[in-house]
């Protein structure tokens, strides 16, 4: 069974995971509610997605 020689540092091992990290959420501010919401999702508040009516105002 192969055995590493010597430990791996903390340096060599946060160089490896650089990359694994959280990604920051995509938050847009709508331009007609001013409200903040998720790119590509519909706003909840007026039920509206690219500039459709998808869905009937939340009161």
């Amino acid at each position: 069974m192969a055995v590493p020689k010597r430990k791996t540092t903390r340096s060599r091992a946060g160089k490896r995971r650089s990359h694994i990290r959280v990604s920051p959420r995509n938050i847009i501010e709508d331009k007609k509610s001013g409200e903040y919401r998720l790119s590509h999702h519909l706003d909840k508040k007026t039920g509206m997605y690219k500039g459709r009516q998808i869905l009937d105002p939340k009161e």
